[in-house]
Parts: structure tokens; sequence; C-alpha cells
């Protein structure tokens, strides 16, 4: 039976059989082409999201007139096993369950700063350099989002989180009215911290058991370090580290804007006082009653 015979049969011709082989190995061809592309662009960074991936890759595409939708995108991507994939939380570093004193959360009723050194929030995050992991103590100003502390240690010991509020100190002005935000970790609730709180006059805050949310500010400046720079980094060492992790929290501080301070960086914002219009919810907003 002759091709012509066959294609009559589906109610074609034999041009229209010899157009559709034609496009089939156009749509091919571009397929593979954008693939190298995104190719290109994961090995720069691994784990950028698809909607970034698509932003990037019609830049390119937009010089030969074209534009790719990000329906198409993801289909493409998903069929060739390039969607990323969830980080699996791999070291905890919160240890809440100790004998030790746990503070009650003085943040949950609506509070809101209207200045820096009103509020300031802490937590702990793992970093993975070639020779170890790594553990990133941060305390943030919550009116300015400013990384006011931070110190990067090889252990989970009390003695390294103390190192981070330290360096906070040296930022706290003659006259202040803070209040000390934090999990319930073992750090936190160490002799050491806590007296060095209470030596400052510094109020005691801590989230409930279990309740992420109540700290969720500063988990939040751990997902924009991450997320921003330091997935997409590789560390060979501690002192490589170290040194990186500096520099990222100096960007961050003096030149990343934030949409929840009207586009001012945390340098900027931390210079301000009263309140600046927020774009997402309130991390601290009270519960409805009942």
């Amino acid at each position: 039976m002759s091709l012509s015979t066959i294609c009559s049969l589906f109610g074609h011709t034999r041009q229209a059989y010899y157009q559709w082989i034609k496009s089939t190995e156009q749509e091919l061809l571009q397929e593979h082409i954008i693939l190298e592309h995104i190719s290109t662009i994961r090995k720069k960074m691994k784990r950028i999201s698809v909607r970034k991936v698509q932003h990037m890759l019609n830049k390119k595409l937009a010089k030969q007139g074209q534009h790719m939708g990000r329906d198409a995108l993801y289909g493409l991507i998903r069929r060739n096993g390039m969607l990323v994939r969830k980080r699996k939380r791999k070291f905890i570093t919160t240890l809440s369950n100790h004998w030790l004193f746990k503070y009650k959360n003085l943040i949950n009723n609506g509070f809101e700063a209207s200045a820096s050194h009103q509020l300031w929030v802490s937590d702990i995050t793992y970093i993975e350099t070639d020779q170890t992991v790594c553990y990133l103590y941060l305390i943030t100003d919550a009116y300015s989002r400013k990384i006011v502390g931070h110190h990067l240690s090889k252990d989970l010991k009390a003695v390294s989180a103390v190192h981070a509020l330290k360096i906070a100190f040296q930022q706290l002005p003659a006259q202040y009215q803070l209040i000390h935000h934090s999990d319930r970790g073992v750090q936190y609730c160490s002799e050491e911290y806590v007296s060095l709180l209470k030596e400052k006059t510094i109020a005691i805050s801590m989230s409930a058991a279990g309740a992420v949310l109540e700290n969720a500010m500063a988990e939040r400046v751990n997902g924009i370090l991450k997320d921003e720079w330091i997935h997409d980094e590789h560390y060979v060492s501690f002192a490589q580290a170290r040194q990186r992790i500096k520099e990222i929290i100096d960007l961050y501080n003096q030149e990343r804007p934030h949409l929840s301070l009207e586009m001012m960086t945390p340098d900027q914002a931390h210079q301000q006082t009263g309140k600046i219009k927020k774009l997402w919810k309130n991390y601290y907003k009270s519960k409805p009653k009942r």
C-alpha cells in the first residue's frame, strides 16, 4: 500500500504528511536547543526555579522573536526529568528537648516594632563544606531586617550563640527597650546566654514548642541567604565559608532592597523610625478571637 493511499485513508495528503514531519522535526530541534539553554543555566544555579529559568530563557528567545510560556516550559522540564526536588533537611539545629527553663512568647499578641533595637529575632541554620558542616548563628533586627550579629561555627554549643549575641551588642544604642526572641533551642536557654541578656536588661521571649511560625522572620532571613546565595555556591573549607558568609551578609544588609521595607535596604531602614509599609502580612499577627 502506497503512502498516498495510507494518507487518504486518514483524510490527509502526502504533502500534509511531509509538512507534519518537518514541523515535528523543527519542534524537536527547538526543544533540544531550549534544554541546552536550561542545562547551561542549571550548571551555574542548580536549584533555580522554573519561573526564573523562564525569565532568563525568554531573554534569549526574544532575540529570535520567540517566547515560551510557563506551563509549556514546566511541561518540557518535567518530561525530561529536570524538575528541582525539594531539599530535605539533613541536620537538626534546634535542640529543644531539654530541662532548661523556657520563656513565654512576648510578641504573640500583635507586637510590632516601630524602630530599630526594639525586637531581635535569632535562629541557627547549617552550611555544608567539603570538610565539615558549619552552623550559622544569626541575630536580626525585626524592624529593619538588618542582621546585627552573626557567627559561623563548627558546633552547636551555647558559646557559639553567645559570640553572635556579643557582636549584636556592639550595635546597641545608649538607650533601648529591647526584646530578644528565639525558638526554645538549648543554646538560647543556656545559663550563659540568658545571663548576658539579663545583664543588658533585655526581655527574653521564646516561641511555643513546635510553633515554627512564631519565629518566622528569623526563618525568612535564613531562607533569603540560602536561596539567593548559599545554595548556588560551593564551599571547600570552613575558612572559605566564613569569609564568604561575611561578604553575603554585607551584601544583604547594604545592597539588597526589601519589599517589606518600601524597597529600602536593611541598613537604610535601620536609620528610620515609625511604620514602614509592608507588602505581606505581619509575622506576628494576633490570632483571631473565637
